[in-house]
């Protein structure tokens, strides 16, 4: 897959994995609005790692890692030392705007909310969250996905946590 299109990316000969990047290194979370098949994942996960290979910021390569976690879940993370600039930026957002397209996905619908039970991940509209904790579907330790945090740090230690600890809880 080619990323020429893109005015501010370009190849590059090393990426860093997620254990390598600095506590305070910059995430981007963008939810899948469905579970995506896992043939469609494998597509994805190799779309993303050839991306994370070819970010740059200011003609500068990015130290920056790009997964797709829970097969809905598409993660990128940049070293903060050379954060990205707006055009870079834009660059992974029109990638990832063409990889929804290609894969039918919608990986910017902020109106759901995931939540894990049993080890499978759950998506529900804003609209129904409520009515899913007032019958008892989802409770205070429910885990959800707070895809708000922005730093690798905040993502490892509390992107899952439980309901009771989360901004979701101002919906109920």
């Amino acid at each position: 897959m080619s990323f020429n299109n893109y005015s501010c990316v370009q190849t590059r000969t090393m990426r860093r994995d997620l254990i390598a990047l600095p506590e305070n290194s910059k995430v981007w979370i963008y939810q899948a609005d469905k579970s995506i098949p896992e043939d469609t994942c494998e597509a994805i996960k190799e779309a993303l790692y050839d991306f994370s290979m070819s970010w740059i910021s200011h003609g500068v390569e990015l130290d920056c890692y790009g997964h797709l976690f829970h097969s809905q879940f598409l993660v990128l993370v940049a070293d903060s030392s050379n954060l990205p600039s707006g055009c870079s930026i834009d660059s992974s957002v029109h990638f990832i705007e063409g990889l929804g397209q290609r894969h039918k996905v919608n990986f910017f619908d902020r109106m759901t909310f995931t939540y894990m039970q049993d080890e499978v991940v759950y998506a529900v509209h804003t609209t129904d969250f409520k009515d899913k904790f007032d019958s008892g579907a989802i409770n205070a330790e429910t885990l959800v996905f707070d895809n708000l945090v922005n730093d690798k740090s905040t993502f490892i230690n509390e992107w899952i946590k439980p309901l009771k600890d989360s901004w979701h809880m101002k919906f109920l």
